[in-house]
């Protein structure tokens, strides 16, 4: 089966290399002499340190495959951002009714992280933006009920 595109801004995608040549240069090869070392410490069915290492060892080699897979469908953003409407890339202020603004970008999925400001275009909140333009209200279908929003300003990345 083949991988969704990864939509990724320059930045999401440098962040995602550096933890890729992280995982690969410093922690697979501390991993590895840790296996190594608790395989020289013999009896494998009751060490603690063995099953521990083979647990981190899999983890690591798991999370490098995900980001190879990543960076294999990645899709930068910079080609697609609209200045007139909301669209992957743009950072867009937005009030609820009586709060103070609130400024995202839209992203996709893998580098999503709304506590920094950048949402993914398929969550709930990035699925109303899409497509819209400032001054639109938009109504986002939240776990917490239906959220009305409008848009007060809409810019291309920095």
């Amino acid at each position: 089966m083949a991988e969704k595109t990864q939509y990724l801004t320059q930045e999401g995608k440098q962040k995602i290399e550096e933890e890729l040549r992280y995982l690969r240069e410093v922690r697979l090869p501390q991993v590895a002499a840790s296996l190594k070392a608790a395989v020289e410490e013999g009896d494998l069915s009751e060490n603690a340190g063995y099953s521990e290492s083979k647990r981190e060892q899999s983890f690591v080699v798991g999370r490098i495959q995900r980001l190879e897979a990543i960076l294999a469908n990645a899709q930068l953003l910079d080609d697609d951002v609209r200045a007139d409407r909301v669209s992957l890339g743009s950072r867009v202020t937005i009030v609820e009714d009586g709060g103070a603004p609130e400024t995202y970008q839209i992203v996709g999925v893998a580098e999503a992280d709304p506590s920094a400001g950048r949402i993914s275009y398929e969550s709930p909140l990035g699925k109303a933006l899409m497509g819209h333009r400032v001054g639109d209200v938009v109504e986002a279908m939240t776990p917490g009920g239906v959220l009305r929003i409008r848009i007060v300003s809409l810019n291309l990345p920095s």
